[in-house]
């Protein structure tokens, strides 16, 4: 019975469904709109041949997952890895329906993945399975439908190679079909470090109300991927002492802090932050569990578990990463009194910066650095604000707050369209 337990809580599907049922039962929420809030609108299989550098057939399996278009297209990442199932893509596109609606963007969620180990694969190869993946989506995405965005294992490349066979089936130039483009083809500046930036303005929100300093909060970060690494440097150049960084080859820590300057560097030249002389090595996973003030988990799902949730020492848990937290450790958290800033809120930056790069490639008019920051910062603080009122006004934790003020903002988004007979 425990295996089947302990399955069901590292299923992500399983996890957010988990805590969608519970704020949609505190919420009171209509049956029906219950029913029509809990699955995704849309689910696509795609079996995608690519002909290999050797010149043999290669199929990939490939998913696209549309959740909701109530409040706008749908908005979700792609994410290539050979793990990736329909039941995470399922979860991430259900994450992405809440998270837009928790910092109150017009938009709704999808998200995407195709199983493939990129890592072994030539650039050729990735940009053929890339173009024959959007080309059997042709029909299902564009600006007013769905809008895809880089996610693990694609970045700013693979969504110009989107752009642009997107654009060739429909003889324009379309640049708002996707979002993490290149800066000179339609990209947004601030994009790259936005996820990350977010992290920053919500913890800076949450030190100022349990009475932190900067100064004197340690911090930890799992991860030193774009949200990671752009997290851990604002946050030291904020005046943060970020004592580890954890990876899974293994961790650094310091209890001094570490320079995160030198340790970027370090890592852009040697591709991996292992031999770093600023710091001492750790196991992979120890630094979860280490004494500090912030705990930032920006790697990938089901990290802090039943199986280590009791051992976590931080005042303030801001989740980088989508689902790195399970349902079954919540209550745990809870009971310890960790203030849990949820992924949904926390890294939510990179798709509000996504929503700033749809606008300015559909308006042709593009935004200084500053003025995509500042409205960042508007909008991160005015939905970080509305989940603690909403914790505080219905005495929940803040996940879950978080999930009753999304389901409440697309619930009644519902009601007021109505269902089409």
């Amino acid at each position: 019975m425990k295996s089947v337990a302990m399955e069901q809580e590292s299923n992500p599907w399983e996890s957010q469904a988990a805590r969608f049922d519970l704020a949609a039962h505190k919420l009171n929420l209509d049956e029906g709109l219950w029913k029509v809030l809990r699955y995704p609108t849309r689910e696509i299989i795609l079996h995608i041949p690519v002909q290999m550098d050797d010149g043999h057939l290669e199929v990939f399996t490939g998913f696209r997952v549309q959740h909701s278009i109530a409040r706008g297209p749908a908005k979700g990442g792609i994410r290539y890895s050979p793990d990736v199932t329909l039941d995470e893509v399922r979860a991430l596109a259900s994450w992405m329906t809440w998270k837009c609606a928790v910092v109150n963007i017009p938009f709704g969620g999808a998200k995407g993945g195709v199983i493939c180990d990129p890592h072994r694969m030539s650039m050729g190869e990735l940009e053929r399975m890339t173009r024959r993946y959007t080309a059997e989506l042709v029909e299902f995405i564009g600006p007013e439908k769905d809008v895809p965005a880089p996610d693990v294992n694609t970045n700013e490349q693979i969504m110009a190679w989107m752009m642009d066979t997107y654009s060739m089936h429909m003889r324009q130039t379309v640049t708002a079909v996707v979002t993490g483009k290149p800066i000179n083809i339609g990209g947004s500046r601030g994009r790259r470090e936005a996820t990350g930036r977010g992290v920053l303005i919500v913890c800076e929100q949450a030190i100022k109300k349990l009475g932190l300093t900067r100064e004197g909060s340690r911090v930890i970060v799992q991860g030193f991927g774009n949200v990671g690494s752009n997290a851990a440097r604002l946050m030291a150049a904020k005046g943060y002492k970020v004592i580890g960084i954890d990876e899974v080859g293994g961790g650094l820590y310091n209890s001094n802090g570490i320079d995160m300057e030198a340790l970027w560097e370090f890592r852009q030249k040697n591709s991996t932050i292992q031999g770093f002389s600023g710091a001492e090595n750790v196991s992979p996973g120890e630094l979860l569990t280490t004494d500090c003030e912030i705990l930032i988990p920006a790697a990938t799902e089901n990290q802090i578990t039943t199986r280590n949730v009791d051992r976590v020492k931080c005042k303030i848990l801001a989740e980088g990463a989508n689902g790195p937290t399970t349902a079954a450790a919540d209550e745990v958290l809870a009971e310890k009194g960790v203030f849990v800033i949820p992924d949904i809120l926390a890294n939510a930056g990179g798709v509000t910066t996504s929503y700033f790069e749809w606008v300015q490639d559909r308006q042709g008019y593009f935004w200084r650095e500053e003025v995509v920051n500042t409205q960042l910062e508007e909008i991160m603080v005015s939905a970080f604000d509305d989940v603690v009122r909403y914790a505080e006004t219905h005495n929940v934790h803040n996940r879950i707050a978080a999930y009753m003020l999304a389901i409440d903002r697309v619930a009644y988004t519902i009601k007021q369209r109505g269902i089409y007979a």
